[in-house]
């Protein structure tokens, strides 16, 4: 069976997309929900379903989200890096926000319409919709900087490490920076070999 292609945006066009500036407040909302999920890789159904009890404070001194995926049922929890938390401590006070609710409530079908034209600002040439932003956790985010595959699984809450495997592709530029690594330290053990011929008079030991 073909497996099919995951697409997800590249570093490049995450940054553009945090980047975004607009006076258009619905357009606010839904680029600080799309780049929650793209550095935690929590779906659409359950941002929504996010309430201050899911917030907790853990034993790292660090502000975790503790919750279980609607689709599955499955718990997990992961720590938020500093964009997170920062659109959430944006959302604390919002008039639009749900009661106890962390964030506004906007159906799926206007944000992925309103995601349009913020892909549109940032001349980002993709169909753009929420669930890419899943995607580019997994493969951008975590995967691609070398977060194990385990990790990222428990993260997403996957029940087997094989559905986490879809987003497992290796990128060239993570090829690049791994064979770079590996030369790097190839040269080293050929440079102190050659030490050593040096220091024994090439004698076999």
């Amino acid at each position: 069976m073909e497996k099919k292609e995951r697409d997800f945006l590249t570093l490049e066009e995450l940054r553009k997309i945090q980047g975004f500036q607009t006076k258009i407040e619905r357009l606010r909302i839904v680029n600080d929900l799309f780049v929650f999920s793209c550095y935690t890789g929590i779906a659409y159904c359950d941002i929504m379903n996010l309430n201050e009890d899911n917030l907790v404070l853990a034993i790292d001194g660090k502000h975790w989200i503790s919750t279980k995926r609607q689709k599955t049922k499955n718990s997990f929890k992961l720590p938020l890096m500093g964009p997170a938390l920062s659109i959430v401590k944006r959302y604390h006070y919002h008039p639009k926000r749900g009661t106890d609710k962390l964030f506004p409530k906007i159906s799926n079908q206007k944000l992925n319409s309103y995601l349009k034209e913020i892909a549109d600002s940032c001349h980002i040439n993709k169909h753009i919709t929420f669930y890419m932003a899943r995607h580019t956790f997994a493969t951008t985010i975590t995967l691609s900087n070398g977060v194990p595959i385990e990790t990222v699984s428990k993260i997403l809450g996957h029940s087997e490490l094989a559905t986490t495997q879809i987003y497992a592709r290796v990128l060239d530029k993570k090829i690049s920076e791994d064979m770079s690594d590996l030369e790097t330290k190839l040269d080293s053990k050929f440079s102190d070999s050659d030490a050593d011929k040096r220091k024994f008079g090439n004698r076999d030991f």
